[in-house]
């Protein structure tokens, strides 16, 4: 190229306005085009990539120019390599002093800090940095032990990562540069509040990187607040779909109120079994985390191969659920929307939405499980009558209407008794029918004839238990141990006559 990165008169470096559309613009450059560090270049070529996406293209070469960099882009266009190849070449020169990060990655959930983890193992791997992972479900001691010797990257959960720092375990005065990443889905999970901390913890002077898919008011206000003169570069109308997508929804109405979530299962059965070969794996989506472990449990029953994944079940369960569906090992993941974002799971051929997400941008995000780095993929979902307002959200923010799709011929047999008890247990009692009584048994058998009053006896206490006058077994079949007065009088003067 006549222009390299870095010069004069590269498309790139002459764009200076705080506005950066890349999608107004194709750049035809390659990773060695952006003046990356040579091992860093070396270990994306041993990853097989040779052309940045457009997130990248855009982000990278304003990272290492040490400014701000606001990064708007769908879930799968490489946003995590976006900030890991800049910060390893900024990190190669310099040494990490103990308790004393030099860069801080926050990350919403464990699964997506996790995922920037191991980014950090490919790109870094020519590279001496350490790094420290900080979440839930790992002991205290190791991740102190790991702060102690110094870490040159430290990716960490928001709420953990105060924990080490009430401890007086670590200190965030040396961070060079701060990446926040998944700012709307931090938004969602009320972590605003502790990102806003954070940023009070951290050196004034520091890089800021922040990546969001959405810009709500509230992640806007934090971007004026926290970031100076930051590059702005958005790949994609916001909250939109990939194009390889294809798209469907099942209106779904059940034969009775007390029997849709049974219904539905089987018509996502249905859905599935239609799909044939072609549904290499799935990721099913739930809003909330006890139908995930009901959905898998049911998929299970009916022989198809899913386990659950959600916010309360073990770290090391999670990990081994989310390695085996990567390896393949794995069919079917449902998931809850601690799922949707972040993961790369660059082969997934499908994505069911059991449920329509209650915030139209979560519908963006699950689908884009599906139909990454420019694969097909397809998206289905069911919506029951009580979900069709949320159905308008989505397709206003999509801004087209999602194609309804006709409701599948299940090929299962109907849900059977247990699985109903599952969606609502019901509190049975207990009662004999007249016809459950053999008829050689009559009433009048039941118990001898009374024994003819006497005069000096005392009046009979009606409130006591049946079995305890007088040593009289006055027990009725069918009746327990107490029996009304007005329907043992019937019965005496029956007798009696």
């Amino acid at each position: 190229m006549d222009n390299a990165a870095g010069h004069p008169g590269h498309p790139i470096n002459d764009v200076r306005a705080a506005d950066r559309s890349v999608n107004e613009r194709t750049y035809m450059i390659k990773f060695s085009d952006l003046k990356l560090h040579p091992k860093v270049l070396k270990a994306i070529e041993d990853t097989g990539y040779e052309t940045p996406t457009p997130i990248q293209a855009g982000a990278i070469p304003a990272a290492l120019e040490g400014r701000d960099v606001l990064g708007i882009a769908q879930t799968g266009t490489g946003k995590t390599a976006s900030f890991t190849l800049p910060m390893i070449t900024q990190l190669a020169r310099g040494r990490a002093k103990a308790r004393m990060p030099r860069s801080l990655v926050l990350a919403p959930t464990r699964e997506l800090a996790a995922q920037v983890a191991e980014n950090f193992d490919t790109y870094a791997k020519h590279v001496k940095l350490t790094k420290a992972l900080l979440i839930g479900g790992v002991s205290f001691k190791e991740q102190d032990q790991l702060i102690d010797k110094g870490v040159d990257v430290l990716i960490a959960t928001p709420g953990r990562l105060l924990d080490h720092f009430e401890r007086g375990k670590l200190l965030l005065s040396d961070v060079k540069v701060m990446v926040v990443d998944e700012a709307d889905r931090m938004l969602d999970m009320g972590f605003i509040p502790d990102i806003e901390r954070i940023f009070g913890l951290v050196p004034f002077t520091r890089q800021t990187l922040f990546f969001s898919a959405t810009m709500a008011p509230e992640i806007e206000r934090i971007t004026n607040t926290f970031l100076s003169n930051p590059e702005k570069i958005e790949v994609a109308r916001q909250a939109t779909a990939s194009e390889t997508i294809e798209q469907g929804v099942v209106m779904f109405r059940a034969s009775r109120k007390d029997r849709q979530a049974s219904e539905k299962r089987k018509v996502l059965r249905a859905m599935i079994d239609g799909e044939g070969d072609a549904c290499t794996n799935a990721i099913i989506f739930c809003n909330r985390k006890v139908d995930v472990d009901i959905l898998a449990k049911s998929l299970a029953k009916y022989g198809y191969d899913a386990a659950p994944i959600h916010g309360d079940l073990e770290q090391s369960q999670r990990t081994r659920t989310l390695d085996g569906f990567r390896s393949g090992a794995l069919r079917f993941l449902v998931a809850s929307d601690v799922a949707a974002r972040g993961l790369d799971i660059p082969a997934v051929s499908h994505v069911f939405n059991f449920d329509v997400p209650s915030h139209a941008e979560d519908y963006v995000h699950r689908i884009g499980r599906t139909g990454r780095a420019g694969r097909a993929g397809k998206a289905m979902m069911i919506c029951v009558p009580s979900d069709e307002r949320n159905l308008e959200d989505i397709e206003r923010l999509v801004a087209k209407p999602i194609p309804r799709l006709d409701p599948p011929v299940p090929s299962a047999p109907a849900p059977d008794e247990e699985e109903v008890a599952a969606d609502k247990p019901k509190r049975t009692r207990s009662r004999r029918r007249k016809s459950d009584v053999p008829a050689e048994a009559p009433v009048e058998a039941a118990r001898p004839a009374p024994e003819p009053p006497q005069e000096d006896a005392p009046p009979r206490d009606r409130s006591r238990r049946r079995g305890g006058r007088g040593g009289r077994d006055e027990s009725v079949v069918g009746m327990g141990d107490h029996m009304p007065t007005f329907i043992e009088k019937s019965f005496e003067e029956r007798l009696a006559s």
